[in-house]
């Protein structure tokens, strides 16, 4: 069979399902991606560049479907190419977030279209307006709201099938299209991403750091509101006057992903932490903007507690890999997360907007590491039951109507620790 995937960042969350796919010499795989693509071995990928463009003129409430169009007409010239090449897709499989999906059921009209099916937008009842940390917006804006899923709505009104992560991010959706969308998360590979012992992470002075440590961690995209950076902080005062020995090492850029910027037109890590400054001990709190994949696996490894924070959003590849490696997670008690998290089973939830009764938590475990370390084994269980690389790649080729081949072996996701679109 003939496959085409279709993201700006490619693989992304397609990796795991392209690998396998690759390793049947009985298909074909290409992409379309813009300059952040990356190549991935068995797969044509074709580039698209962005021209520049100027939308100050366009409506504000349309800004970002004309950009999306914009993108969709580079889409379309590839797509063409490729089609005038002879390559004629079964299946095109796209994420609808960039408006890259438009053009596609009219470029491939006789083949499966398949929607990554990742967030609907709402002006309520989710992100938007769930944290006065990101301000406030007027009624223009919960109307800009509604525009921004008007790529999504094409791709999904154009769609065979859509493919979301997880139950609660399907839920997001209309319910006249949640009969068109499945669960299928894209897997952790439990065979790389796993307990040891014997870990150690050097931090960016060259002290090591091993699990006699305590280690509370924090890990994000970037430090923003959406994944809780301002609560976590706020919080690390009293986790370090309680617990004397702890190390605090947080990881994440400084530029904002999904929300706005801070007030001041800062970063939010200056905006929240310069005040802050008198109330912390910065030899203990360790900020890394980046780290390669093996070393933030290794930061996992030995950590005591890991912190995980979210507003009603897209759940991180990096709580699914923290409970794949047995950490502690404390984490915020947000529908994402309860999917993932059953309080006192598996992990420890904690009401979002309160540092207080999250310094608490985080100070408990890190009392009694060995009490809690039973969390962390029920979490790496969980993951294995749910999200292992291997079974959810399974499940996605048999909503796809592809037979997996025989000894996919486990895939190497080399690069950041940051997932490119959902940490």
């Amino acid at each position: 069979m003939n496959f085409l995937f279709v993201h700006n960042n490619f693989p992304a969350q397609f990796r795991n399902l392209v690998e396998a796919l690759v390793a049947d010499a009985g298909h074909r795989v290409a992409a379309i991606g813009s300059e952040t693509a990356q190549s991935v071995s068995g797969v044509e990928l074709r580039r698209y560049k962005m021209p520049s463009f100027d939308v100050s003129n366009t409506h504000p409430f349309a800004r970002r479907f004309d950009i999306e169009c914009r993108r969709a007409e580079q889409v379309l010239f590839v797509a063409s190419a490729l089609s005038a090449g002879g390559f004629a897709p079964d299946i095109v499989f796209a994420h609808c977030g960039w408006g890259e999906n438009i053009p596609l059921r009219v470029a491939f009209p006789e083949a499966r279209l398949i929607i990554y099916s990742e967030f609907f937008y709402r002006s309520e009842g989710q992100d938007v307006h769930f944290d006065r940390e990101s301000g406030q917006m007027g009624i223009d804006g919960l109307a800009g709201v509604h525009c921004n899923n008007a790529a999504t709505l094409i791709a999904l009104a154009d769609a065979d099938l859509g493919l979301s992560p997880t139950e609660w991010q399907r839920s997001t959706y209309p319910k006249e299209f949640q009969s068109k969308i499945r669960v299928a998360h894209e897997g952790v590979d439990l065979e790389r991403v796993r307990p040891d012992p014997l870990a150690r992470f050097r931090l960016p002075g060259g002290r090591m750091l091993t699990r006699e440590n305590e280690v509370v961690t924090f890990v994000s995209r970037s430090l923003e509101p959406m994944r809780g950076f301002p609560v976590f902080l706020r919080a690390v005062p009293q986790i370090l006057r309680a617990r004397p020995n702890a190390e605090i090492v947080i990881v994440g850029g400084e530029a904002a992903s999904y929300g706005p910027g801070a007030p001041d037109g800062s970063s939010w890590k200056s905006y929240c932490l310069n005040p802050m400054l008198p109330d912390l001990d910065l030899s203990r709190v360790h900020f890394l903007d980046r780290a390669p994949y093996d070393d933030y696996l290794s930061l996992l490894q030995i950590s005591s507690a890991h912190v995980y924070l979210t507003y009603p959003f897209v759940l991180s590849w990096s709580l699914i890999e923290a409970m794949a490696v047995g950490c502690t997670i404390i984490g915020s008690d947000t529908p994402p997360v309860q999917e993932a998290i059953e309080s006192g089973r598996n992990g420890l939830l904690t009401p979002f907007h309160d540092p207080d009764a999250l310094a608490q938590k985080v100070s408990q475990v890190l009392a009694d590491t060995a009490r809690y370390a039973s969390l962390g084994r029920a979490a790496r269980e969980t993951v294995a039951s749910r999200y292992e690389k291997k079974d959810c790649v399974a499940r996605a080729m048999q909503l796809l109507g592809v037979t997996p081949a025989a000894g996919v072996g486990a895939s190497e996701r080399p690069g950041l620790a940051l997932e490119p679109n959902s940490i």
